[in-house]
């Protein structure tokens, strides 16, 4: 099967890619393409913190030793913040004691970092544990909405005001009809 014409352009491009992922590595990010590896690494240049290097605790830590999770959204493609695949009380224990950061990008472009607290996150921590305690089963990634966190937030990166964010339904391509 013959490449595709594009292929010259992506080899074109490689040396630079190359080079992100040395910077990420620089950073304790293994793969750029993994785990929003690349935009993991744009939020921690920008706030100063470093990657913690578990896949078990936070996500970040700060020069002080104080930790952080680190949440990121396309706002093109969702309005909530994913959360754990398997929330438990041990999860929510740990969500509790740090500070979250939350990225906004549209596509691939950061528009704005928000911080929140535990006590700003608290409705959700409360809802999630009661539900878990209902059940007896871990909760299957909640969500935060992004203009919870854009009401309740604090703006820490960009000028982005909340009436620009491009939100899905406003995007949206509408679907072929089939015959």
């Amino acid at each position: 099967m013959p490449a595709h014409p594009d292929v010259s352009q992506l080899e074109k491009l490689f040396p630079c890619i190359r080079e992100y992922q040395n910077l990420a590595t620089k950073h304790g990010i293994n793969d750029i393409f993994q785990d929003n590896g690349g935009k993991l690494l744009q939020m921690i240049l920008i706030t100063g913190l470093r990657v913690t290097g578990s896949r078990e605790g936070n996500d970040a830590i700060d020069e002080d030793g104080n930790e952080y999770e680190l949440k990121s959204l396309n706002s093109l493609l969702t309005t909530s913040f994913s959360t754990h695949h398997h929330l438990n009380l041990d999860i929510l224990r740990k969500y509790r004691k740090v500070r979250w950061y939350f990225a906004v990008y549209e596509g691939i472009e950061l528009k704005s970092i928000f911080l929140m607290t535990p006590d700003q996150l608290k409705p959700f921590f409360e809802k999630w544990e009661q539900e878990y305690k209902l059940t007896k089963t871990p909760i299957n990634n909640p969500k935060i909405p992004l203009k919870y966190v854009m009401q309740h937030g604090t703006q820490t990166y960009g000028a982005q005001q909340t009436a620009d964010i491009k939100f899905p339904s406003r995007n949206r391509v509408p679907r072929r009809r089939q015959s």
